[in-house]
């Protein structure tokens, strides 16, 4: 069977996660890496055994011919860039979450890779946590009867700009960091929204964008979504990166708490889950819920190249997924609801 090989584009702090999460894999080979800082890339290459290094991305897709895809792990304002050169050297595409800085330029990504006729994916990992495929599972098993109402919360104070500090520069921040993959979990779960009402705020004065968000999603399935998103949430317990969430239905109720306990209610009383994470060695103490989502995540785009499947989180999918995260900022900025009158 063919091994499919890979370049990754972009060596900051996501992309030990991303490579790491390639390397459980056994029909794909990443066999290059780009950075616009060389010895980033070199640093990554020896973490992971892959010898060919670059800082000009053009030049290694012209040493390369025999790759397959490009993975796409810059920041968001480079994203069309890399996306556009991939297709012009017939790649398939992997991008990383949010596709792009604006809705216009994310449907010009997604034309491009039509037109030249390669396969575009983006990387959103969340919908493939454990826990919400585990959610998702007894909801479709009827547990709880018919979902009405679900309320999630990524609520924190974590000091993200240590690690990350591009993201306190960034004039829309809460929204596209972290809208993309809550609205996303929301739609794997409940479907294509019917409507949408945001507001956002800015706590933290030191960034540039809005760090709180809260969102009301009336969805076609009939379940209505209380969203909400903070980086300035001091809390008795600090659960960074975890999402907690509270799913009720006519017949119950799924709640998911800290730690990643399932607490699953209906007549008969309630019952604790807890959710179980493989561990990997590429992984950070901290970072606990999303290698076994990247590795899955991964899986289901490979299979797809391979022709063995479909993935879920094509480009196509995941521009429903953008098209909710600026309908949210355009919804603040008017003080109004949103009504999406095409499939969102």
């Amino acid at each position: 069977m063919k091994k499919l090989k890979g370049a990754v584009f972009g060596c900051g702090f996501w992309s030990q996660f991303q490579i790491g999460g390639w390397s459980e894999l056994s029909d794909v080979e990443i066999v290059a890496l780009y950075n616009r800082t060389l010895l980033k890339a070199q640093k990554m290459g020896e973490m992971f055994g892959i010898k060919y290094c670059y800082d000009d991305a053009e030049k290694l897709l012209r040493d390369h011919p025999e790759i397959d895809f490009v993975d796409i792990i810059t920041d968001v304002e480079t994203h069309p860039v890399f996306v556009e050169l991939a297709a012009k050297y017939k790649k398939n595409v992997i991008c990383q979450k949010p596709m792009a800085p604006s809705l216009e330029l994310a449907t010009k990504m997604v034309n491009i890779c039509k037109e030249n006729n390669v396969k575009y994916y983006v990387h959103e990992n969340y919908r493939w946590q454990p826990q919400f495929r585990r959610i998702k599972q007894l909801i479709d098993n009827g547990i709880i009867g018919k979902p009405f109402r679900c309320i999630s919360g990524f609520n924190t104070a974590f000091p993200l700009f240590e690690t990350q500090p591009f993201l306190a520069q960034l004039e829309q921040f809460a929204l596209t960091d972290q809208g993309s993959h809550q609205f996303d979990v929301l739609r794997f779960l409940f479907g294509e929204p019917l409507s949408l009402y945001c507001s956002t705020q800015q706590v933290n004065p030191s960034i540039k964008g809005e760090d709180v968000a809260t969102t009301i999603i009336k969805m076609k399935s009939g379940v209505t979504c209380i969203q909400e998103i903070s980086f300035s949430s001091l809390l008795e317990r600090e659960v960074f990166p975890q999402t907690l969430m509270l799913v009720e239905g006519s017949n119950g109720s799924i709640r998911l708490d800290p730690d990643l306990i399932l607490k699953i209610t209906n007549k008969e009383g309630t019952v604790n889950e807890s959710v179980p994470l493989d561990k990997y060695w590429w992984q950070t103490e901290r970072l606990t819920n999303e290698p076994p989502s990247i590795v899955s995540c991964n899986r289901d785009i490979l299979n797809d190249m391979l022709g063995k499947g479909k993935a879920e989180t094509t480009g196509n999918d995941n521009f429903k997924t953008v098209t909710m995260v600026f309908a949210s900022y355009e919804s603040a900025r008017r003080n109004q609801v949103i009504h999406f009158q095409d499939p969102a």
